[in-house]
């Protein structure tokens, strides 16, 4: 029997300092290897030497293509690419984008639930929406083990709350002491293998680049009258999914709450779009109005008065629409997609 011997860690907004006190506690003889994935931006800069900084004895690299999967290292995700591990080598994905990032951390913990089951432990640290709650959920179902930052401890709670309501978390730990406890765990022995679900192995798949095909999706999801914001596409819902999940026959990925948000904003540029429309065409009827004065067409000056003081009423509607949507108070942090 194995040990627990791949450390999966995701984390966004607010996870570098837990980052910090975990790699810093993480002994050199640590009998395992430790993969991360923060969202960064496709050219991002400088993670790598934040990491490298904060590892103490374990030497970090960044994730190259069919590199060999050895202990006490710590391997970090390449910025754009999916990070995902099969037969003790990385490999890096250019799959579609999971909640519209690259690389995602649902992608790499399905990958080293499918590829190590019971070995895996997952890890889940601060950052917004529902990231990585769907591939904890994956670690689990295939024997793993779940670690959550406790939300109290993050500087932005909702990953580890959302994990929390998703899945069975073994534990639930602050950052200062989750370098501990998880040098404890790799020591363990690993439990035994489970089934593998297809339908995890089926998006690790689409995470690397595979053609997904309509025939595969319809095995593993529903249709439903959404459209995908990435391609504009048809989504279908996951079946059974928790947390609640889409994906297009692209293969674009989303949670529920992620899609909401999407949204959100296509709807608030939509009403800027229609604001302007209609302002314009008030201007435009205005005009003529005046025009119709000037040439002595009283009947069609005062027709074209009215609908530009109708069309002036809409502009003003639909901005305090536009204007009540900014209202509602946002989280910590709410938007950002990139670990400080």
């Amino acid at each position: 029997m194995s040990n627990r011997d791949i450390i999966v860690i995701g984390g966004s907004a607010g996870a570098t300092a837990p980052l910090k006190q975990i790699l810093g506690r993480l002994p050199p003889d640590l009998p395992a290897a430790v993969f991360i994935v923060l969202h960064i931006p496709a050219q991002g800069i400088g993670i790598l030497s934040t990491v490298a900084s904060s590892a103490g004895p374990l030497p970090v690299r960044q994730a190259e293509n069919g590199m060999k999967i050895e202990p006490s290292q710590v391997y970090l995700a390449a910025p754009d690419h999916h990070l995902l591990l099969s037969e003790d080598r990385v490999f890096l994905g250019r799959g579609p984008r999971e909640n519209m990032v690259r690389p995602a951390i649902d992608a790499l913990f399905r990958s080293a639930a499918i590829s190590y089951g019971p070995r895996v432990i997952g890890v889940l640290l601060s950052g917004l929406l529902s990231d990585g709650a769907a591939g904890l959920n994956a670690i689990k179902r295939c024997g793993g083990i779940s670690v959550v930052q406790d939300p109290s401890d993050a500087i932005a709670d909702e990953m580890p709350r959302s994990a929390l309501e998703a899945t069975i978390i073994d534990l639930c730990v602050p950052g200062a002491g989750m370098g501990d406890v998880l040098s404890d765990l790799a020591r363990e022995t690993a439990g035994a293998a489970l089934p593998i679900p297809p339908e995890i192995r089926l998006e690790v798949e689409i995470a690397a680049g595979e053609r997904i095909g309509s025939d595969n999706l319809l095995s593993v999801a529903d249709p439903v009258a959404l459209t995908c914001p990435a391609c504009g596409g048809v989504l279908s819902e996951i079946k059974e999914a928790r947390p609640m999940r889409f994906r297009c026959q692209v293969g674009h990925a989303f949670t529920g709450d992620i899609l909401a948000k999407e949204q959100e904003g296509r709807v608030d540029e939509a009403l800027r779009v229609a604001l302007r429309i209609i302002e314009e065409r008030a201007e435009l009827v205005q005009r003529m109005a005046t025009d119709g004065r000037r040439s002595g067409r009283p009947a069609v000056a005062e027709m074209y008065g009215t609908r530009a003081a109708e069309y002036r009423e809409y502009a003003d509607m639909i901005r305090r629409v536009v204007l009540k949507s900014l209202d509602p108070p946002v989280s910590q942090a709410e938007g950002l997609r990139v670990s400080p």
